[in-house]
């Protein structure tokens, strides 16, 4: 029987949607497999999504679909147990839930079997404009689900989604709950970091969930997960994690796109519910 510590083998890649996490799954995919000259966006590294129906029908031994959402949401922290207990290697898993608490005082991700927590932020004024997107719906209500405490993707019980019902609070809310009451070992990484000093964020984070890499081979692997590779193989053989109402999943992938699409008014409205954290992570000046 393994030992309690033997157990801490999951490591969360988690975020807010549209916030790098699936840039940084390209790039572990391109250091674990170095010898793969590009990242095939369809064949990733596994990093299966926490939310995944099949996963948790697989692990949970029960088919999700003839259980209530609450039904799985109590059974979810048992089929990551299971997964821990199972795995002689590390596990990653992509995570869009916010951290939260299920009846009990259970965490959804508990700590003894938690590795590490790496936790991708984005500016939400760049986050409503890429999440419309993938939404396929409108900048205003974009900005009322990143502002509603109460949405979740895969919600609908009229239908059978691919993946179980998972809570994603506010926007703040959602950082809130990963990085100040999750408790975990944890590591924040902004995408604005990620993009303009990719070599110190990307190693910061690898050093973090403890493998071994040199400059080169990080160097390599941000060279064959680059932004623009993944984007050009979408147009070529699409991206089957790509939502089914939007039209491309890899967008732009810049910095301050926001300033060439919000409206004052929109601007005003994110930074009203959100100025808090906007300022505590870098995103507003004092004068604001």
């Amino acid at each position: 029987m393994k030992r309690m510590d033997d157990l801490k083998r999951i490591v969360w890649l988690a975020s807010y949607p549209k916030s790098g996490n699936t840039w940084f799954r390209a790039f572990l995919t391109a250091l674990l497999y170095p010898e793969n000259p590009t990242v095939d966006i369809n064949n990733m590294y596994p990093t299966i999504i926490a939310s995944s129906r099949q996963f948790f029908d697989e692990m949970a031994g029960v088919a999700s679909s003839d259980l209530s959402p609450k039904e799985i949401d109590r059974l979810r922290p048992l089929v990551y147990r299971r997964n821990a207990l199972e795995s002689n290697e590390i596990i990653y898993h992509k995570v869009h839930d916010a951290y939260t608490l299920l009846p009990g005082d259970v965490p959804l991700f508990q700590a003894d079997i938690t590795k590490a927590v790496l936790y991708f932020i984005r500016n939400p004024l760049d986050v409503v404009v890429s999440f419309a997107n993938h939404l396929n719906t409108t900048i205003e209500k974009t900005i009322s689900i990143m502002n509603s405490l109460d949405y979740a993707f895969s919600f609908r019980t009229d239908r059978l989604h691919n993946q179980v019902r998972q809570k994603l609070l506010t926007w703040s809310e959602h950082v809130k709950s990963w990085v100040d009451e999750s408790g975990l070992p944890l590591l924040v990484l902004r995408y604005e970091d990620m993009k303009a000093n990719p070599i110190l964020t990307f190693s910061r984070a690898v050093l973090f969930i403890g493998l071994s890499a040199t400059r080169h081979e990080i160097e390599l692997a941000l060279c064959h997960s680059s932004f623009d590779n993944l984007k050009k193989q979408e147009e070529e053989k699409g991206f089957s994690e790509k939502s089914a109402r939007s039209s491309i999943f890899f967008r732009k992938g810049i910095v301050g796109d926001w300033q060439n699409v919000l409206t004052k008014e929109q601007i005003e409205r994110i930074i009203e519910q959100h100025g808090e954290m906007m300022y505590r992570f870098g995103y507003l000046s004092k004068e604001k």
